[in-house]
């Protein structure tokens, strides 16, 4: 199998690259980005590998050279953001040409977009997965592995970590570039922060203003607030796990951080930011924007004990309520590599998106159509071979499941 890695040469592409750089079964990687010196470097890297690697120029904006690239492959790796703008393009090409498509698509628009592109994948014969990342990715697959223990589901909540819990990320990593400037994945943040988002609110799509706390009380007696951010995992969980009540995506992050977040919405809504300007004030407040954060900071509750990363589902199991949390096993020591993968998230999304690709690869995953992960990406086999990745001990869990009134299983 021939795969094409558009964006192949930045962060979470090259991540995703080199893994599959030594992937049995693969005849060719073409590592394909705008800035062809950047896809050169990373293939001369990786010159050695397995699998043969080589560099294209492709600018995604246009449609000729796009197409002409994907009609050389059996499979492409989309990493181009921000999918608001590139998602939809990139995958109706990739149907178009009839080439199996992955992405880490993690804005909820696009992905209602690209699932109403499901009939015409399915008429080419294409199995398209999006969001197979860390979150929506991994995120997905926690839920889906928390669901299989109820009969039916009511509630799905996802979470991810900014500044609180155990293992926190580098923000001003995340946030700037190596030029300096905001990254997509700051852009990104800006964009799904402010204006309205769509949620899942009694089993049906809902439009509501982001950065809303919702508290939480979880298995083994951790309490917090998470904070609503705009996200596809509602969207896709919905359908798949066939919800009758809530499902969003959360924030876990501190006080100070959510009212700085806040008050960077409120510029963006009345137009005195665009989300560009806005992500680069992420890691440069102004003394007026703290001041204005200050009434926010102060009545805005706090993350509690939430775990970092985490997926909360409740329904009914035999007729009992239940309550369900599937999460990374963080138990061991900071050296543990989960906790690495988890403060990373250029690995934590690249890793992920690899891992779904080797079951396309081998056949496992090809069912035409426009899938959201949890639909055909097996997760027993997805963790396993997490595991293996990190190096993780084989004797120790990647993940626990977690259940009220049911003791801890893990996985």
């Amino acid at each position: 199998m021939k795969v094409l890695a558009l964006g192949g040469p930045g962060a979470m592409g090259a991540v995703a690259v080199r893994i599959a750089a030594g992937l049995a079964g693969l005849e060719e990687i073409v590592i394909a980005d705008r800035d062809l010196g950047a896809a050169q470097r990373l293939a001369r890297e990786l010159a050695h590998s397995p699998v043969p690697v080589r560099a294209l120029e492709v600018d995604v904006t246009d449609d000729s050279a796009l197409r002409n690239a994907l009609s050389g492959a059996d499979l492409v790796l989309n990493t181009v953001g921000p999918y608001y703008r590139f998602g939809p393009t990139v995958l109706r090409a990739a149907i178009e040409t009839g080439t199996h498509y992955l992405d880490i698509c993690d804005d909820w628009e696009p992905t209602v977009r690209m699932l109403e592109l499901d009939a015409a994948a399915r008429g080419h014969g294409v199995c398209a997965v999006i969001g197979m990342g860390a979150s929506p990715g991994m995120s997905n697959l926690l839920a889906a592995l928390a669901a299989a223990e109820l009969d039916t589901v009511r509630d799905a909540y996802t979470a991810w970590a900014v500044d609180a819990g155990e293992t926190p990320v580098d923000m001003e990593e995340q946030i700037l570039g190596p030029d300096g400037r905001p990254t997509a994945a700051a852009v990104h943040w800006m964009q799904q922060a402010s204006g309205v988002i769509t949620v899942v609110r009694d089993g049906v799509p809902a439009e509501v203003r982001p950065l809303r706390p919702i508290p939480l009380t979880l298995p083994g007696g951790r309490r917090g607030a998470g904070y609503s951010i705009g996200h596809p995992e509602p969207i896709t969980l919905r359908r798949s796990l066939k919800l009758s009540g809530d499902a969003l995506n959360l924030m876990v992050l501190k006080p100070w951080t959510l009212a700085y977040l806040d008050t960077l919405r409120r510029d963006i809504d009345s137009g005195r930011l665009t989300n560009e300007t806005a992500a680069a004030l992420l890691t440069k407040p102004t003394i007026v924007r703290g001041l204005r954060s200050i009434p926010t900071a102060l009545r805005t509750a706090g993350p509690g004990n939430l775990p970092p990363f985490f997926a909360l589902v409740s329904g009914t199991k035999k007729g009992r309520d239940r309550t369900v949390l599937a999460h990374p096993n963080l138990t061991g020591p900071s050296s543990d590599p989960v906790h690495g993968l988890l403060t990373d998230m250029a690995r934590a999304t690249g890793i992920p998106l690899a891992l779904g690709m080797y079951q396309v690869v081998d056949g496992s995953v090809r069912t035409p159509g426009v899938h959201a992960p949890e639909e055909v990406i097996d997760p027993a086999r997805f963790f396993t071979d997490l595991g293996r990745t990190l190096g993780r001990d084989p004797g120790t869990p990647i993940y626990l499941v977690e259940q009220e009134p049911s003791d801890a299983a893990g996985r």
